[in-house]
């Protein structure tokens, strides 16, 4: 197995795509923040595909990583040890499908060791995009009022000066400091499954701007530009059993693999204040209605992931692929779509959002992508408000049918226990759920979950059809499990099962 580095490029044999393009022309374009699995397989592989094409050297990507700590520190020098250098494993079948060796990014920085050097990256005149994957969560907004919070440590802290913590921060702190130096200011792209992620976006730069300086707020909201996007592709995490199983399939020793699916889908509104890459070389689709391929992808992909991972997790399965195995799983997701979210759904012009649907069946029964359970569930208290929100708040105002999205809530709760039916524990991560809401859940109100702080927005407690469905379900998987209360939800909706 050879080692991956700029030296050894050209070792690999014809079964590893390789970069023809000359790497030392490249210049730094692009500055992304939050260069985890998703933006390598995704924007990441959409740029590499533009740098192959003439006049494109001006965008190259520098990787920013705000995280610190052991793992993250660790990534830092394996992309330094690595040139910055990549593989991109498309999986179709248990053996990989396609193998490509990525080399957009030629600058990696670590945020807490040098912060500095971000800043001056980013106010930097060849910086002209700044594009974002700081997970739904990362944004910083009140689920109530849907405002930029100025309150939490962290913003606080950047607001006082010093080095910055928050990606909003260092966005904003080099725009200071790109307009004091008269230069205009770059393009902000969030790249995060979020509805108008680039309205949330320039809502949490010009409001923490405005903390500092109104005139600051007001130049960027004048000269900036936020682009509303669409992202999607499986991505999941690549343990060290995996990765050394795609070293022996590839011979390509590489300390940050990555794998995905085939699939590939982005779309973007065309509004750039200082010029873009011809991304619609690499497929990317512009358009006006970003909103609705956004709400299609959030509400019926993303909201299905998170409906079938919690069920899933509890009945025993660890992977995505095997919970589909499951033959009621698939059922459930048909339900939840025919009778609950894809009428509440405006499509893009021309979209049929059957087959759509379809293919998510497909992509999620993938055996060869073994995304795993947990990776899904993470963070939940945060994406099912940003992918069932509307969902839930549509039904209850409309009167429909609650049980679904009520077996979701309670096993939401079960999962935040960490162990599943059979008494085998699992790995739970919610960052957003903080201590006072981890002691209203230990407090013995069988309600608790409804009130914790991510779900305020909603609305639930004060909604008597919700929480009688909700105890309903919650009663049944205290009592006889969670794949006999599926089996009986779905009783009662087996005429909706192919629409």
């Amino acid at each position: 197995m050879i080692k991956l580095n700029r030296d050894t490029l050209p070792s690999f044999g014809p079964t590893v795509t390789r970069p023809t393009y000359d790497r030392d022309r490249l210049r730094v374009g692009i500055v992304h923040f939050g260069v985890g699995n998703f933006h390598r397989v995704h924007q990441g592989i959409a740029i590499e595909a533009c740098l192959h094409h003439p006049d494109h050297e001006e965008w190259g990507i520098c990787g920013v990583g705000l995280m610190d700590g052991p793992a993250a520190r660790e990534k830092a020098e394996a992309y330094r040890r690595q040139d910055n250098l990549y593989t991109v494993t498309e999986l179709a079948s248990q053996t990989p499908h396609e193998t490509q060796i990525v080399g957009a990014m030629i600058e990696y920085l670590h945020a807490p060791g040098a912060p500095e050097a971000v800043l001056a990256r980013l106010a930097d005149a060849a910086t002209r995009v700044v594009s974002l994957t700081i997970t739904e969560g990362g944004y910083n907004i009140d689920e109530v009022s849907g405002e930029f919070r100025l309150d939490t440590p962290d913003i606080r802290h950047d607001l006082a000066g010093g080095a910055p913590r928050t990606v909003f921060g260092y966005i904003v702190t080099a725009l200071a400091r790109r307009r004091r130096a008269g230069l205009p200011p770059f393009t902000v792209m969030s790249c995060d499954n979020l509805q108008r992620n680039g309205d949330i976006s320039r809502r949490c730069v010009v409001s923490f701007a405005r903390a500092i300086d109104a005139d600051l707020a007001d130049w960027i909201d004048k000269n900036g530009a936020f682009p509303n996007s669409m992202v999607d592709r499986i991505a999941p995490q690549v343990p060290e059993d995996e990765r050394r199983r795609l070293v022996t399939a590839t011979g390509v020793d590489d300390l940050l693999a990555a794998t995905c699916e085939t699939y590939t889908s982005w779309v973007v509104e065309d509004r750039f204040c200082a010029g873009r890459p011809r991304l619609e070389l690499a497929g990317v689709v512009f358009s006006d209605e970003v909103p609705a391929y956004v709400a299609v992808k959030g509400r019926l992909s993303n909201a299905a992931h998170m409906l079938m991972c919690y069920p899933a997790l509890l009945m025993g399965s660890r992977f995505v692929d095997e919970g589909m195995r499951h033959p009621d799983i698939p059922r459930l997701l048909r339900h939840f779509w025919n009778l609950d979210a894809s009428r509440l759904v405006d499509p893009p012009s021309g979209y049929s959002v059957e087959a759509f649907t379809e293919k998510v069946i497909e992509r999620f029964a993938n055996p060869a992508i073994k995304d795993q359970l947990t990776r899904v569930a993470h963070d939940g208290a945060s994406k099912i408000v940003v992918f069932h929100g509307k969902t839930i708040v549509q039904l209850i105002a409309n009167g429909g049918d609650l049980t679904r999205e009520a077996f979701l809530i309670a096993c939401f709760e079960r999962y935040l226990r960490g162990i599943d039916d059979e008494g085998v524990p699992f790995d739970v991560n919610e960052p957003h759920i903080g201590s006072a809401d981890w002691a209203k859940l230990r407090g013995g109100d069988p309600l608790a979950v409804l009130d914790i702080e991510a779900f305020r927005g909603f609305g639930l407690r004060g909604s008597p059809r919700f929480v009688a469905a909700y105890q309903s379900v919650a009663k049944q998987l205290a009592s006889q499990g969670t794949a006999a209360t599926l089996a009986q939800l779905l009783a009662q909706g087996r005429d909706h099962e192919h629409g």
